[in-house]
């Protein structure tokens, strides 16, 4: 029976956060909501050790506020809170497709095209959490190929408080960031242009900043 191990702490305590941080940005955890381990320990099958782990982190990032022997809850939409993130994820994003543009394959642009197309089909369809997934991954290509894992660790930690908003804006009818922007960075991408590929990827988190107004 040594294939049966226990389940490491670690990956409990993962579960929990990405859990609770996928339903607060999805909204159905609402801002303002009052949150207890406990009641989210049974929804999750988990005891309450790790899901106050994943509390700590998220109170961290700015998704929960706490105030000790009181209460924890989903922290409201800040406008300026969201736009700070913006602003620091989309000069990440610059970093590293500065860096990334000269190193990636073809397979690498085939994977930002296909994303690209994933993410226009669900704009189409009017699947929210769909463009999201495909923006996410699109993006990513770069931020993996930049090899630059503090700028990922930063980008990981900020992006959800701006999907939180975008996910929201798009529910009230707004409209998802443009294909075509993403094509024209898949094309510079492509042609190995990193300033062409810079620019237009600050155009896409100035748009975001511009989304927090």
């Amino acid at each position: 029976m040594e294939t049966i191990r226990p389940v490491p702490r670690t990956l409990l305590r993962d579960r929990a956060y990405a859990a609770i941080r996928d339903a607060i940005v999805a909204g159905e955890i609402e801002p303002g909501a009052v949150v207890r381990d406990a009641d989210l320990a049974e929804r999750l099958g988990l005891s309450r050790a790790p899901v106050r782990e994943a509390f700590s982190r998220l109170v961290d990032e700015g998704l929960l506020e706490s105030k000790p022997q009181s209460y924890t809850r989903v922290t409201p939409l800040v406008a300026a809170d969201v736009r700070d993130a913006a602003a620091v994820v989309g000069a990440l994003h610059e970093l590293v497709t500065r860096v990334a543009v000269p190193r990636l394959g073809a397979a690498d642009i085939t994977t930002m095209r296909t994303a690209n197309e994933r993410f226009a089909a669900a704009v189409r369809s009017g699947d929210v959490d769909g463009a999201l997934r495909a923006d996410d991954e699109l993006h990513d290509v770069l931020v993996r190929v930049s090899g630059n894992r503090a700028a990922a660790a930063t980008v990981a930690r900020y992006t959800p408080l701006i999907r939180r908003l975008e996910r929201q804006r798009f529910g009230e009818g707004g409209s998802c960031r443009s294909a075509g922007l993403h094509e024209r960075l898949i094309d510079a991408c492509a042609a190995g242009d990193t300033a062409g590929a810079v620019l237009v990827t600050a155009e896409i988190w100035r748009g975001l900043e511009e989304l927090a107004d």
